[in-house]
Parts: structure tokens; sequence; C-alpha cells
């Protein structure tokens, strides 16, 4: 039995994307082009229409794919791997502790944290959205099996409102998650994961921490340490950490970055 981590980028997407290129290119070539509808004004606008519409289809189409090569867990590249491997091993838990990982998906990153903290405990937690029908808590306790790893655990609940009390873990974690919730302060988020984390404890959350994403996150990070919080930093991951500022560019992964810590 092996793990299957699924893929960032659904395939499902990327297939979708490419059934509406073939779709909007069949619609320009008859109704754009052939002789089936009368020569005039519409059937022009209707072919810019439908030609524009397939350019965009087909570009989209071959972004998804270039992104589902480069996050294969089997392919080449396996930028999410690193990705992931990256993130964990900031995670350090004593045995008998419990870490926390907010936006588990498929359990790549919990079931990473808890490969290298053995002696301490896992909590995946996650909406597991139709955005990411392929992702379960299924899938994420049959990758756990396939890894041979049983200190993990996982749920379903809200990132924005943490079935937890103040104070319960170790450790809390996450991975390109905050990003995808719509939000006009992901710093509200942060500060809603941070909440579980006990005195001592540490954080370490990946994501893509932009400006128009996120607002000033320098000054987020002075904040927390005026909070309190120790060690706190912003690391870049782009600038070849786990990618390169062209990869990160076209990808739409620019701002990417670690925040880092303890509380």
């Amino acid at each position: 039995m092996k793990a299957d981590y699924k893929n960032w980028m659904p395939k499902g997407m990327v297939t979708g994307t490419g059934c509406g290129t073939i779709a909007s290119l069949v619609l320009f070539l008859i109704l754009g082009v052939s002789p089936i509808v009368p020569e005039g004004s519409a059937k022009k606008v209707i072919g810019i229409v439908l030609l524009i519409l397939t350019v965009i289809f087909c570009a989209s189409t071959i972004w998804m794919y270039l992104m589902y090569r480069a996050f294969s867990y089997n392919g080449k590249r396996q930028m999410s791997k690193q990705i992931i491997e990256g993130v964990a091993s900031y995670v350090s838990i004593p045995d008998g502790g419990k870490g926390l990982d907010v936006g588990c998906g498929s359990g790549a990153l919990t079931i990473a944290c808890a490969k290298k903290n053995p002696g301490a405990s896992f909590t995946g937690i996650d909406r597991w959205g139709k955005e990411y029908a392929s992702f379960s808590k299924k899938l994420c306790e049959s990758n756990s099996e396939a890894e041979g790893v049983s200190n993990t655990s996982f749920m379903q609940g809200d990132a924005c409102k943490l079935p937890f009390e103040d104070e319960t873990f170790d450790a809390v974690t996450s991975n390109y998650v905050y990003h995808n919730i719509p939000s006009s302060d992901r710093q509200a988020i942060l500060l809603e994961t941070l909440r579980t984390l006990k005195k001592g404890g540490t954080f370490v959350i990946h994501d893509i921490m932009s400006k128009v994403k996120y607002g000033d996150m320098q000054a987020f990070v002075q904040k927390l340490k005026n909070m309190g919080y120790d060690d706190v930093k912003l690391i870049d991951t782009t600038s070849g950490m786990f990618m390169n500022k062209w990869e990160s560019t076209w990808m739409g992964l620019s701002g990417s970055a670690i925040l880092l810590g303890r509380k």
C-alpha cells in the first residue's frame, strides 16, 4: 500500500478546462467559421467571442497542467513534497506533546510532522470542501496507515473557529491554507490558530503572505513580538528555499513565506 497525497492542482480542474478548450474550439469552428451560420456581423461577433474564449481556456489548461506536473509527488519537480518536508523540519515536540495541522488536506504535513516526532501526537483538521473533493478524512487515515504512522488523528472543522481550548497544542502548523479562505482579515485567522498554542509552543505557518492577501505582515510580526511571542520571523520561501522567483511568479505563489516563532 502506497500513500496517495493527491495533487494541489486537482486533476479534475485540469480536465475540466481542457474540455472547455475543446468545446469552445468546436463551437468556434461551427458557429464562427463553417457555412452553417450565414455570413454577417452576428457571425463575426460570435466568432471573435468564441475565439477569445478558446484562447483563455487553452492558456488556463496549459497553466494548470504545468502546475499539476510541478506539484506531483511522482513527478520530477515534486515541489509539494519539498515544501511539506521543509515545513515539517521546523517542528520539534517533546514526547507526549501534541501538534495541530490546520487545513490538513490529504494529511501530508500532519503525517510528515508525526514521522519526525514519533513520541508526540498530531491532529489534522480540515473542512474538506468541494473545491478539493478528492481530499477527505478517510484519505488522510489511509495515508497514515500506508506510511506506518499511528500517532495521527483527523477531524472536520473550521480554521476560522477552531474547536479547541486555548493553549492546547505544543505546535501548530499550516501550509497554503488561509489564502483560500474568503476573508478581509487573514491576520485574525492566524491569531485564532495561535490561540490554541501552549506557552513555549512553536508555530510554523506557510502561505502566500503577500500584502494584498494578508496586509502588512512585517507589522504583524512586530505585533506578535509585542504580545510576548519569541523568535518571530517571516522567511521568504521564493528565493530558492522551495522555489525560485520565476516559479513563484508564473505559478501565482509570489509572497510565499513561513511565519515562524514561539509563544
